[in-house]
């Protein structure tokens, strides 16, 4: 496994565990279709416009330099990068609560109604194409490409801890870092909590600029937005808050539910997108073969398909179930695929394509009979 593959499959990890805390220690329901958006929200073109954002850096980076940091000594210059990127992080976040055109970006990130390690992959398509109006100015300094990418990843990874839905305090680290117990406030849907702390590692810039607030270990807080029409479909709810900004009409989703799944069905369903991602990311990232396009769009469809089925629409298990009989056959008969963790991870897929159709019948048979 490629060191670009390891995040992925150690977050997922990690979020089962915690899960599986929450379930049989807290004794919390876990509410599978959220998770699975949290998972899935769009993580396949999320990663694609990670490698753009860092690629407007490095054009950034060659052709607006100042070359302010090229005397430094190394040592100063990673400790520089490290505060100015969460600095800058800290200015990202509070304009996306802000400004109108970022929020209809972030609010997707706002919607989860469960503070769980799962949130912090709730994101829109789009969250780091706004990333590069802030963090580009650490290029005009003249950061280092690899420093600055060290740098955002390892400040991300504290981002994923702060989500954490079983951690209350984290003791003196609760002093000088966002940890769960800060970024809960962050998240609450209470109104004496909006607007605060919007560190991404650091509590020194809410305490510096007004935005700090302090939370107590003891309290129990709700999350999610208020108001609104929240879709399980990463589609709509990365592009409908967009196209509602620019003025588009759209209409309101019908609650009317015409396909009917199981948790076990849809949570299964994530889980092997999630496998797929891990299999995709593990290839060669900068050889983007036919293969790997059919790949890449296959998840990205089958993304979708899946959301659908959350929100209970029958187009989202035909679309679920064409993917399943379509890409499996073709990567292991037709392509060949060898190895057994893809050659699993295909066959479960098309099995799971093999219940979803016994599914749709039974559900097709149900509102005929209706």
């Amino acid at each position: 496994m490629n060191m670009f593959a390891i995040p992925f499959a150690v977050g997922l990890l990690l979020t089962a565990c915690e899960l599986l805390f929450l379930k049989l220690v807290k004794r919390q329901d876990i509410p599978w279709k959220e998770v699975v958006f949290n998972l899935d929200s769009g993580h396949i073109l999320m990663w694609v416009f990670r490698g753009v954002e860092i690629a407007a850096y490095g054009v950034a980076l060659k052709y607006l330099s100042l070359h302010w940091l090229d005397g430094w000594n190394p040592v100063a210059k990673w400790v520089f990068a490290f505060f100015a990127w969460d600095l800058c992080f800290y200015w990202r976040h509070r304009m996306h609560h802000r400004l109108q055109f970022l929020w209809a970006v972030h609010v997707v990130h706002h919607q989860g109604e469960h503070f769980n390690l799962s949130l912090c992959n709730r994101n829109s398509w789009y969250a780091s194409l706004t990333d590069f109006p802030f963090t580009g100015v650490l290029a005009i300094l003249g950061v280092p490409l690899e420093i600055y990418v060290a740098v955002s990843s390892f400040h991300y990874s504290v981002q994923f801890y702060n989500h954490s839905g079983m951690i209350r305090t984290s003791g003196m680290l609760d002093r000088f870092l966002i940890t769960p117990l800060h970024h809960r406030v962050h998240h609450s849907a209470d109104p004496q909590h909006f607007n605060r702390n919007f560190g991404g590692t650091f509590l020194i810039w809410d305490r510096l600029f007004g935005t700090f607030h302090q939370a107590h270990p003891g309290n129990e807080m709700r999350y999610g937005v208020a108001g609104g029409e929240v879709s399980n479909n990463p589609f709509w709810a990365s592009n409908a808050p967009l196209l509602r900004y620019f003025g588009v009409n759209l209409p309101r989703s019908s609650e009317r539910q015409d396909f009917i799944a199981s948790d076990g069905f849809i949570a299964s369903g994530g889980l092997i997108l999630f496998g797929l991602l891990i299999y995709y990311v593990n290839g060669d990232i900068g050889n983007m073969t036919a293969e790997r396009w059919t790949l890449f769009t296959g998840i990205l469809a089958a993304t979708v398909a899946l959301g659908g089925i959350s929100d209970g629409r029958r187009w989202g298990a035909i679309c679920w179930i064409a993917l399943a009989f379509t890409i499996p056959p073709l990567f292991i008969g037709h392509l060949g695929l060898r190895g057994p963790v893809p050659v699993l991870l295909f066959s479960v897929w098309l099995l799971h394509g093999i219940d979803g159709l016994r599914r749709w019948l039974e559900n097709s048979k149900r509102i005929s009979d209706a």
